[in-house]
């Protein structure tokens, strides 16, 4: 593949529900512009962007894949890099990165199932990053895809700047070519994508009236001077409306609505038709930035003349095709074999080979100009959302905005002496998924592993396995309960043992009772009177306490918020040591703790729920039901409310799956600890009944 100019790169993600076609129609629009000889299907496993075995199993996209394709355009050659996403929320975290490197967006939609959540999600996100987008109908092949329906759903959801430029023409049932709404021209396929002028239908008259009369008032809006000759009864010409059509799309302010079969490669080259005229080049866009040496925001324009930016979108890392390092070029020309600058970490690096990715195919290129995308392998300071610049002129853009992970298990190796083989696999995991996070969890002696939900948890649990030849076993976590007391005791703890020579013996009177600071272990004192204890065994005393709020006598959890005073005891001048009044004291623990009124305190989380305002009611409802406290609920402005909580962590276990069941996949949620409150007693009975039957095994 030749080297493009920046003007002539277009950088386009695709984005949509699971399932609504996204890779079909990569799939199609790289056979029809000559990659493929044949096209692949997703159910054989042999697509150009599904090319890795779970996605193949699953028959789903779980990675971002990268296919750059060549098209003849209107004024030339140019080169359109298609971002594959995943379609299941699970793996948002790869869209968030092919975001961040796209220029432009295609949104598909399945024309027979219509809006689904994945379709708002994709708008949500094209808001949030400002990036110029179209709607693309697929599967219109099928006799019950209704685009009049989609289209009138689409403008009710997302507003009058939804402008369908296209209308289906069907004969006796089947989809068969499309009315060109801006040209006014019939199209009739022939082959493939292919198709000739053909005369409109009668019979789509008045769907083609409603759609240049859409088409014409999102172009009237576009400027005083269109919107007053619209009003007058003026015409517009064709090269207005494209013209009008370009400047606004790309402003955001018109979105298109394109129809066709991915299956059948149908309406195809129209696509590629209106990536060409209407989505931006990267010349066309900005990268926001910082200047490291003066810490002030600049604002990066894709340039070949200047000095050599880019930003790291994307790591791959597969025992099978290697490690590589995904790029886009904001500035200058990317060589190979040179010397780079991680001006994120300040370390230099060398790059030896520079390719392109499509799919699992490496292409090797010398060197990439501002806009492109492409890869540099077996780099190994680079990572995910590093900026390479010059030393001389250090610049840092900014970073992927990467969803946090919320769910979490616990896990194991499966095989005993496997933890180091699964600690290194789990390391490159981690490295290419910006979504997953590993936590030593010390206190429950418990490995932990988050992410965005149960479907990425099992991914990673089944990739370990085919990818690295480890194991893991998934499990429920333990949760960080903590243990305290209620009430104000007094006992003894006597520590005496004689085995022939020294013995030992120690001999505490201690008084425990609350501190009313849950956030200190314990608080210890001394009142002793008269030299009962020597001074000298004090030390002894709080070790003895400082081992026994590790693990707390009801359930093995860490203790809290104790009061202990030691009163009196009594010593032996030769058998007396500091172990033996250390264990006194624990002792002295262990039953004064059982007989203060043991309770057990649970973590509490603060929640916010962000959902559609459909769903406010049974989002509350489902809070009550989890032993949750609504505290509040406030609108953002775009259709939905957020809803505010305290809720025990343990009922937070399953609710992304449990969320996304009652919400369609529109709800979203985030947490952090807050406090610890006192367990109902149906619970702590059952955590000391676990913890019980835990020691018994």
């Amino acid at each position: 593949m030749k080297t493009y100019p920046t003007k002539d790169i277009r950088n386009v993600v695709l984005l949509g529900h699971g399932g609504a076609g996204k890779t079909t129609i990569t799939e199609a629009l790289a056979h029809i512009t000559g990659v493929t000889g044949r096209m692949g299907k997703v159910d054989d496993g042999n697509t150009i962007s599904d090319y890795d075995k779970e996605e193949i199993k699953r028959k789903f996209s779980i990675s971002t894949s990268v296919v750059p394709i060549e098209y003849k355009g209107a004024e030339g050659d140019i080169k359109i890099n298609i971002l594959d996403t995943p379609g299941y929320f699970d793996f948002v975290g790869e869209v968030e990165e092919a975001i961040s490197a796209a220029d432009a967006a295609i949104i598909v939609v399945n024309c027979k199932a219509g809006i689904q959540p994945g379709t708002y999600r994709a708008w949500d996100l094209c808001e949030k990053h400002n990036i110029p987008r179209l709607f693309f109908a697929t599967d219109m092949d099928d006799d019950e895809a209704s685009f009049r329906e989609l289209v009138v759903k689409l403008s009710k959801e997302f507003g009058r700047k939804v402008a369908p430029i296209q209308i289906p023409i069907r004969e006796e049932g089947k989809f068969v070519g499309l009315v060109n709404v801006v040209k006014m021209k019939g199209r009739k396929f022939t082959k493939l994508s292919d198709y000739e002028e053909c005369p409109i239908p009668d019979y789509v008259t008045k769907q083609l009236d409603t759609a240049r009369n859409a088409l014409l008032e999102a172009v009237a809006e576009t400027s005083d001077e269109y919107m007053e000759r619209y009003f007058e009864g003026g015409e517009f010409t064709h090269e207005e409306i494209s013209a009008a059509l370009k400047e606004n799309v790309q402003n955001g302010s018109i979105v298109p609505v394109l129809m066709g079969s991915g299956v059948n490669c149908q309406g195809m080259n129209h696509l590629l038709q209106a990536i060409d005229k209407y989505f931006p080049a990267p010349s066309d866009v900005e990268c926001v930035g910082v200047d490291k040496a003066s810490g002030e925001r600049f604002t990066a324009k894709y340039n070949d003349e200047a000095n050599l930016t880019a930003k790291v979108w994307k790591t791959i890392v597969d025992p099978f095709i290697g490690k590589f390092t995904l790029v886009k070029v904001i500035t200058g020309v990317l060589k190979s074999d040179s010397t780079i600058y991680n001006a994120t970490k300040d370390q230099d690096e060398k790059i030896g080979k520079l390719y392109l990715l499509r799919g699992k195919e490496q292409i090797e290129v010398s060197e990439l100009h501002a806009g492109d995308i492409g890869a540099v392998s077996k780099l190994t300071v680079t990572g995910t959302g590093d900026t390479i610049a010059l030393r001389n002129a250090p610049v840092e853009y900014e970073k992927p905005a990467i969803s946090k992970p919320y769910t979490y298990m616990a896990f194991n190796p499966k095989n005993k002496g496997d933890d180091d083989k699964v600690s290194s696999a789990m390391q490159k995991m981690l490295e290419e998924d910006l979504t997953l996070k590993m936590v030593n969890d010390v206190e429950n002696r418990q490995s932990l592993l988050y992410a965005i939900g149960d479907q990425q948890l099992d991914v990673v649990k089944s990739k370990l396995e085919t990818r690295y030849k480890v194991e893991i076993e998934l499990s429920k976590p333990r949760f960080a309960y903590r243990e305290t007391i209620r009430k104000k005791v007094k006992v003894q703890g006597k520590h005496k043992k004689q085995s022939g020579g020294h013995g030992q013996y120690g001999d505490v009177i201690m008084e425990f009772e609350p501190s009313g600071d849950l956030e200190k272990p314990y608080i210890f004192e001394e009142k002793v009177f008269g030299g009962s204890v020597p001074k000298n065994y004090f030390p002894a005393v709080e070790k003895g306490l400082q081992e026994s709020v590790k693990r707390g006598p009801l359930a093995g959890y860490p203790v809290v918020g104790i009061k202990a005073t030691l009163v009196d005891g009594s010593y032996h001048p030769v058998d007396s040591s500091e172990m033996a009044f250390k264990m006194a004291t624990i002792l002295a623990f262990k039953q004064g703790f059982m007989d203060a009124g043991p309770i057990l305190l649970e973590p509490i989380a603060s929640l916010k729920v962000t959902v559609p305002d459909s769903f406010t009611g049974d989002i509350m409802g489902d809070l009550n039901r989890r032993r949750g406290r609504v505290l509040g609920m406030n609108s953002n402005h775009h259709g939905k409310q957020i809803i505010e909580a305290d809720i025990p962590m343990s009922e937070l276990y399953g609710y992304n799956t449990d969320l996304r069941s009652m919400t369609g996949g529109l709800g979203d949620f985030e947490y952090e600890f807050a406090r610890y409150e006192q367990a109902p007693n149906d619970i702590q009975n059952a955590v000391v009944a676990a913890a019980e039957k835990l020691n018994a095994e």
